[in-house]
């Protein structure tokens, strides 16, 4: 069978690999480089920079646990080619899976000219299956100004920049905008995030975003919130925007503005009508198995508009791959983790508090805070918080919310636990390692019965 794949990303090179373990030709097209926007431009080299930033940030806190680091100073430029050389390390990976698994790479700008057939760069390919993994790319808001003033950029540009900036202003207090502004904190800039929304990660547990708000501003950085920008100007060097903040006029001067509110399907260029692809909301439309209104071609990723996380494409990938072989597996979001990777971490799986009361579920909280685990207390992690929302009646997994070490890697017991429909007396029979921050996710099962050990009820 042979198989046709549109983009290389995450979602991309994922399904591209799980085709081809199954029997498949396999040809994926790419029109920059493979590994997408999380290896190139995203997920990856942001990481890279945080790591740099709480390094630094340790070494120069570390002398009350008995380190002195003595002076410590920050090499730029070895910051920069560390990033570098993460990215070149992986996306090299990736065009080594992808040799070894035998799927032929194309270089070039794909665009369908019927529904099984596409154009790259002049050659014609066509298909008995195609997978669409155009991916995202970031929106550009409608503030007059923000495209012409020099000193506004995107989040790629913001990972490459030459020096760190003595003032960032960021606009969207999203992720992206979160671990970016915190990067930047961290290293020495003065940041302060607009956010339009009354809070911080949109979508997230509002109690444990506003703890980490808290957090962040004890680190130095300013956040904005209800803040609505209006325009954008030269200003000197630098740049000035002006804002409405909850009915007040209010502006704010930087060297950059990072512009982060958000991403959106990177279709445009896929002459998706010609293959009679129905999209809505600029993006494509796909059923729970991941296909396309035309029979055989399906789409994951980004440009589904479902879930704009890297995991989840790669699960979509997948679930496509594997649906071309007629597995019939449905791609569940309501089961993806969301995660962000400060406060020291952030995770959160299933329903937020906030969607558990508006979806009409009669549910307890049980909360218990780091501040009472022995591993957080000795990593010096001790405001934040496991929340945990179960059912009343039968005590039912309806979701976990973590600000705490490690979070993004305690978040999966969580989700598996709601795969397998296991409950809080299930979380509260596990036995877990001493000292650990699993712990703190057992007695937040264990709070919502009023029975913590380590905390009073």
């Amino acid at each position: 069978m042979n198989i046709l794949v549109i983009g290389g990303g995450p979602g991309g090179y994922v399904a591209a690999i799980r085709a081809a373990q199954q029997g498949g030709s396999v040809t994926l097209i790419e029109k920059n480089s493979v590994g997408g926007t999380c290896l190139n431009r995203g997920c990856m080299p942001t990481k890279a920079l945080l790591h740099s930033a709480e390094l630094y940030t340790q070494a120069r806190s570390s002398a009350g646990c008995g380190v002195v680091c003595g002076d410590v100073s920050l090499d730029w430029a070895k910051v920069q080619e560390n990033r570098a050389a993460v990215v070149s390390r992986l996306t090299n990976g990736v065009r080594g899976l992808m040799r070894a698994n035998r799927v032929k790479v194309i270089s070039g700008e794909a665009k369908f000219t019927g529904p099984k057939t596409v154009e790259v760069d002049g050659q014609t390919l066509q298909a008995d299956k195609i997978i669409i993994a155009a991916g995202g790319i970031p929106v550009t808001p409608p503030i007059p100004g923000i495209e012409s003033v020099s000193a506004c950029i995107d989040s790629t540009a913001c990972l490459e920049l030459d020096h760190v900036p003595e003032s960032l202003l960021i606009v969207g207090g999203g992720v992206i905008g979160v671990e970016l502004g915190y990067a930047y904190s961290c290293f020495g800039s003065k940041v302060t995030i607009l956010e339009k929304l009354p809070g911080i990660l949109p979508g997230t547990d509002a109690e444990l975003a506003a703890m980490l708000a808290a957090q962040l501003k004890q680190t130095g950085i300013e956040l904005v919130t209800d803040c609505q920008v209006l325009s954008v100007k030269e200003d000197g060097d630098g740049v000035e925007a002006i804002a409405d903040c909850a009915g007040t006029e209010r502006s704010f001067h930087a060297e950059k503005l990072l512009v982060c509110v958000g991403r959106k399907p990177d279709i445009a260029a896929l002459q998706l009508d010609k293959a009679g692809i129905e999209t809505a909301d600029g993006h494509i439309v796909t059923d729970e198995y991941l296909e396309t209104n035309v029979a055989g071609v399906y789409a994951v990723g980004d440009c589904t508009g479902k879930l704009m996380l890297a995991h989840a494409a790669m699960t979509m990938g997948e679930i496509a791959a594997e649906n071309i072989f007629d597995a019939g597996r449905e791609f569940c979001p309501d089961m993806i983790p969301v995660c962000c990777y400060v406060g020291p971490e952030f995770a959160g799986v299933g329903l937020t508090e906030e969607a558990a009361k508006e979806q009409g579920y009669e549910y307890k909280v049980g909360r218990f805070p780091t501040a009472a685990n022995g591993r957080s207390l000795v990593s010096g992690s001790t405001d934040g918080m496991v929340k945990i929302i179960v059912g009343a009646d039968y005590g039912e997994l309806l979701g976990v919310h973590i600000l705490a070490p490690n979070a993004t890697e305690l978040i999966h017991q969580a989700e598996l636990a709601m795969r397998l429909e296991l409950g809080a007396p299930d979380f509260i029979d596990n036995v877990t390692c001493h000292p650990t921050v699993s712990e703190a996710v057992r007695e937040a099962f264990m709070a919502a019965n009023g029975r913590a050990i380590h905390n009073v009820n």
